[in-house]
C-alpha cells in the first residue's frame, strides 16, 4: 500500500527540487550572514535524497507493471487542446532514479569542489534547476512540454557555465554555449508547432500510434523529422553544433558531472521518444547515421589530440552521443537506452575522479601531470573502472551495450560495426592516454604535493565506483544480458579487440620515458587538424559569421543612408521650409494671400504637369 503510494505521487519528485532551491535563496550573500551559504547545500543534498528515495519505492511498486499515464488540461482556448501528459512505467521511474542519484552525487561532490566559494545558494539552486527539469522531462508524455523543458534546461546551462561571471572566457563559454543551443532550437520550434496539424496531438504515444498508419508526403515527412532532429542535435553536442560543449567546461566540476552525463542525454531521450514519427522518413534516418558517425569518429580523433583534460573529456562524450545518434537511426530504442545508462555512470567517475585532481593542482594542462599513481590510489582506482566501463571492456556495462548494438547492426548495417569498432578503440586510446599522463610516469612541480581530495570528493567517487562495479549485475536482473554461450562472438571479439589495441598502444607511448613528450606527429599539419577541432571555428568564420556580417553591414548601410537619409532630407526640408514661411508672418494681409496664390499655383502645376508635358502631341497635326 506505501509503495502503491509512492507511484501515485510520483509526480511530485520535480517538486522537491523547486522546494529546495527556493529554500536555499536566503542564503544569497548579504541575506544570512552569520551562518554562512552552507545552509543552502545541505537543504538542497537533502531535498535529492527524499526524491531518490521516493523514486526506489515508486520503481518497486510498479516493477513489471504496464505503464500508467495521466493527463492534466493546461490550456483550453478554441480548438487548441494542450495537455500536460505524464507517463509513469518501468524506464520513466528508472531514469528518475538515474537523475536523482547523479545529482545526489554531484551535490555531495560540490560541497567539497566549493568549499570556500559564497555562490552556494546560487548553485545549488540551478541545480536543483536542473534536477527539476530533467525529472519533468522523463516522465513527461507531451512534445510541447517536452520543448519547453528543454528550453529551461538550456537556461540553466547557461547560467551554471557562466557561474564565475567576472571570468572573461566564462562569460564567452555561456554565451556560445546559449546562442549555438538556439540555433538547434529555433528549427526544432518549428517542427514541433508543424507536427501538430498532422498529427493532431503532441502526446508520444499517440504520436506513436499515428505513425503506424500515418501517410503524409514524403517531402513533407523529410522535412519534419530533420527540423525534429535539429534540437537534439545540438543538445547531443553533434556535429556541427558541438563546440559548445567544449566552451560549457568553463563552468564548475560539480556541475560538469550532471552536463556531461544525463544533461547532454536529454536531447537523445526525446530523441527516442520521436523515434516512430523520424522512422517515417529514410532520409531523417540516414542524417541521423551520417551525422552520429561523422560525429562520433571525428570527436574519438580531436579527444586524442587535447592537452586540456577537460575538452578531451568533451569530446569523448560527443562521440558518444553520436553512438545513440546511431542506435536511434537504425531504429534500436532499447539498446540506445541502455548505452545512455551505461555511458551516465562510467562518465560520472571519469569527471569525478579528474575533478578532484584538478581541485588541488590547479592546473587543466596534461602535460603538467604525472606520478600521481602513488599520491592519489583511489582517484587512480576509481579512474581506471570509469574508463573500463566507458569502453568494451567485459563485463562491465558499456561492454554490453556496445556488442548488442554491433550485434543488431552486423546483418543491416555491417559498415556501422566498423564505425562502433573505431570509435571503441579511439576512446579506449584516449582515457588511456589521459591515465598514464596523470598518473603514470614521474612526478612534476605540480603534483609533488597533492594527497586526496576532501571526503565529500573522495565519497561520490566512490559510491559511483562500487555501482558501475554492480552495473553488469542489475542488468543480469533485470533481464536485460544475453547468456555467455548466445553472445555473438563475431562483433564481440572485434570489439574487445580495440579496447586492447587502444589501451594497450596508447600505455606503450605514454608511459615509456623514451618516447619524448608531449608527442608531436609529422606533418604537425595533421596534428594541428584534430588539436583545433577540424577548424570548426575558422568554418565558422568564413561561412556563416562571414555571411552573417556581411548582411549586417549591408543592412548597417541601407538604414544609415537611405532610410536615415530619407528621413534627415524630410527633416531638412520642414526646417528650410519652416524658417522660409517665418518671414510672411508679418501682419499683413495682402502677403497671406500672396502666399496661398503662390501654393494654388504650385499645386495646380504639379498636378497637370503630366497632361502639359503631353499637350504637343495634342496640337501637333
Amino acid at each position: 500500500m506505501m509503495q502503491q503510494m509512492f507511484s501515485e505521487t510520483i509526480w511530485l519528485v520535480p517538486l522537491y527540487a523547486l522546494i529546495g532551491a527556493v529554500l536555499a535563496l536566503p542564503w544569497s550573500p548579504g541575506i544570512i550572514r552569520q551562518t554562512g551559504p552552507r545552509p543552502a547545500g545541505y537543504i538542497n543534498t537533502l531535498m535529492t535524497l527524499l526524491a531518490f528515495v521516493h523514486s526506489l519505492f515508486a520503481l518497486r511498486a510498479i516493477w513489471h507493471q504496464p505503464p500508467q499515464y495521466l493527463s492534466i488540461n493546461w490550456l483550453h482556448a478554441a480548438s487548441l487542446n494542450i495537455t500536460f501528459d505524464i507517463e509513469i512505467s518501468s524506464v520513466t521511474v528508472g531514469a528518475l532514479i538515474l537523475v536523482t542519484g547523479l545529482n545526489l552525487l554531484a551535490q555531495i561532490y560540490a560541497i567539497g569542489y566549493l568549499e570556500m566559494d559564497w555562490g552556494w545558494a546560487r548553485f545549488y539552486s540551478l541545480l536543483a534547476l536542473f534536477e527539476a527539469g530533467m525529472c519533468t522531462l522523463v516522465i513527461c508524455n507531451s512534445l510541447f512540454f517536452s520543448y519547453v523543458i528543454l528550453e529551461i534546461l538550456t537556461l540553466g546551462t547557461y547560467l551554471l557555465i557562466g557561474f564565475w561571471f567576472n571570468q572573461s572566457l566564462v562569460v564567452t563559454g555561456a554565451r556560445d554555449a546559449f546562442l549555438t543551443k538556439r540555433v538547434g532550437d529555433l528549427i526544432l520550434l518549428m517542427g514541433v508547432v508543424a507536427l501538430l496539424p498532422l498529427a493532431g496531438t503532441w502526446n508520444y504515444r499517440e504520436l506513436a500510434e499515428w505513425a503506424t498508419t500515418a501517410t503524409i508526403d514524403p517531402k513533407i515527412a523529410t522535412l519534419l523529422s530533420l527540423a525534429l532532429i535539429a534540437g537534439p542535435l545540438g543538445k547531443c553536442a553533434q556535429f556541427p553544433l558541438h563546440l559548445w560543449l567544449d566552451e560549457a567546461m568553463e563552468g564548475p566540476m560539480p556541475a560538469t558531472i550532471l552536463r556531461n552525463t544525463i544533461i547532454v542525454s536529454t536531447g537523445a531521450w526525446v530523441l527516442i521518444k520521436l523515434q516512430p514519427v523520424l522512422a517515417l522518413s529514410p532520409v531523417a534516418s540516414t542524417v541521423m547515421i551520417g551525422i552520429g558517425a561523422v560525429t562520433a569518429i571525428g570527436a574519438g580523433l580531436i579527444a586524442i589530440a587535447q592537452i586540456d583534460i577537460k575538452r578531451s573529456l568533451s569530446y569523448s562524450v560527443s562521440a558518444y552521443m553520436g553512438l545513440v545518434f546511431i542506435a536511434v537511426g537504425t531504429q534500436q530504442d532499447e539498446t540506445a537506452l541502455r548505452l545512455l545508462f551505461t555511458y551516465a555512470i562510467a562518465m560520472a567517475i571519469l569527471v569525478m575522479s579528474i575533478g578532484g585532481i584538478v581541485w588541488n593542482n590547479i592546473t587543466q594542462d596534461l602535460t603538467q601531470y604525472g606520478g600521481l599513481w602513488s599520491r592519489r590510489p583511489i582517484s587512480g582506482i576509481c579512474y581506471l573502472v570509469g574508463a573500463a566501463s566507458l569502453v568494451a571492456f567485459p563485463p562491465l556495462g558499456c561492454f554490453w551495450s556496445l556488442t548488442e548494438m554491433a550485434d543488431n547492426l552486423w546483418n543491416t548495417h555491417p559498415w556501422l560495426v566498423g564505425v562502433l569498432v573505431a570509435v571503441n578503440g579511439l576512446t579506449a586510446f584516449s582515457v588511456t592516454r589521459e591515465f598514464s599522463l596523470i598518473f603514470g610516469g614521474k612526478p612534476k612541480p605540480m603534483t609533488v604535493r597533492s594527497p586526496e581530495a576532501l571526503w565529500s570528493l573522495v565519497l561520490p567517487m566512490t559510491i559511483a565506483m562500487g555501482f558501475a562495479l554492480h552495473v553488469p549485475i542489475l542488468l543480469h536482473q533485470w533481464n536485460l544480458l544475453p547468456e555467455w554461450e548466445n553472445l555473438n562472438l563475431t562483433v564481440a571479439t572485434p570489439l574487445v579487440i580495440s579496447t586492447l589495441v587502444g589501451a594497450g598502444g596508447s600505455a606503450f607511448i605514454y608511459l615509456n620515458d623514451k618516447i619524448a613528450k608531449p608527442i608531436q606527429l609529422k606533418p604537425k599539419a595533421v596534428q594541428d587538424f584534430f588539436a583545433y577541432d577540424l577548424y570548426t571555428a575558422k568554418l565558422y568564420r568564413v561561412t556563416i559569421i562571414f555571411v552573417v556580417g556581411l548582411v549586417s553591414q549591408i543592412i548597417y548601410w541601407f538604414d544609415r543612408y537611405l532610410v536615415d537619409g530619407i528621413i534627415n532630407l524630410v527633416g531638412l526640408v520642414t526646417i528650410f521650409s519652416g524658417e522660409s514661411l517665418k518671414y510672411n508672418v508679418s501682419g499683413q494681409t495682402q502677403f497671406y494671400f500672396l502666399s496661398i496664390l503662390l501654393g494654388v499655383f504650385l499645386f495646380v502645376g504639379v498636378v497637370c504637369f503630366p497632361f502639359l508635358s503631353q499637350l504637343h502631341l495634342i496640337i501637333s497635326p
